[in-house]
């Protein structure tokens, strides 16, 4: 499709850059509480929304810096130029774009790319998920001991944080081990290709969120909200899994369920 095409070119471009300039960031500014942005996230985006729009100019933009530009177009790019901004204000070389096209409130295509290694995950729906074009699926790991499971931390909520530390003790009392990378469209990646077997996080925005949901369900996996109930990328908690832990997943998550 076209519209994949667009979105790793776009993707591409816009990590050519995010490489140059790794370890040599200038600028920092706060949005909230660890909340980073950097002169490079801008640029970033600003070279996605400039590639996009020179295909479909008519086309919204919804992204994380400049936020919503609406013209009523059904549909809409959603975009994250640097998705892991703390990671990559620090040097720490884990970080990804993130490109989603949503169509009359669906996401119908989807790409996440990590520049470091050169990896694009793309998916369109009902046409599977892939990685520098070779297939991926999920694992097959149906023991929530046996599995290997990563998580994600939002500070501006406090209420947030104090629960994921509750889910996190509970999570690495009963897996096999629990990681905390910094880039939840990764995270999401990497359960699609079998790095992971299961990721949950609260506080995310839909542009962290979009593409990676799509190609872990094309990839043969489950998300949810941690009920188990619909995920909508427009809510604040997440559950994504192989499919074969999703249930014991949602039962400790069901431990320390606040409210």
């Amino acid at each position: 499709m076209l519209y994949i095409n667009v979105a790793e070119k776009a993707a591409r471009e816009a990590g050519e850059v995010l490489k140059a300039n790794l370890g040599k960031v200038k600028e920092i500014t706060f949005k909230g509480k660890n909340s980073l942005v950097t002169e490079v996230d801008k640029l970033s985006e600003d070279i996605i929304i400039g590639s996009i729009k020179r295909s479909f100019p008519s086309h919204d933009v919804f992204a994380e810096e400049s936020g919503r530009r609406s013209t009523g177009s059904a549909y809409v790019w959603i975009i994250d130029p640097l998705d892991g901004t703390t990671n990559y204000a620090h040097g720490y070389p884990f970080f990804s774009i993130s490109i989603a096209l949503e169509v009359d409130g669906a996401v119908k295509a989807g790409v996440v790319y990590d520049p470091v290694k050169d990896e694009m995950f793309s998916a369109e729906l009902g046409k599977g998920a892939f990685m520098n074009g070779e297939a991926i699926r999920v694992s097959g790991s149906t023991r929530l001991d046996e599995s290997h499971l990563v998580t994600g931390f939002v500070h501006d909520d406090e209420s947030m944080v104090e629960e994921n530390l509750k889910h996190f003790g509970d999570f690495i009392r009963r897996s096999r081990a629990v990681r905390r990378d910094g880039s939840a469209a990764l995270d999401l990646c990497y359960v699609a290709c079998g790095r992971f077997d299961g990721f949950w996080e609260l506080g995310l925005n839909p542009w962290d969120t979009a593409a990676g949901v799509l190609i872990v369900e094309e990839a043969g996996g489950r998300v949810t909200n941690f009920t188990g109930d619909e995920y909508s990328i427009y809510v604040k908690e997440i559950l994504a899994s192989n499919s074969g832990i999703h249930s014991e997943m949602i039962d400790v998550l069901s431990m320390n369920r606040s409210g």
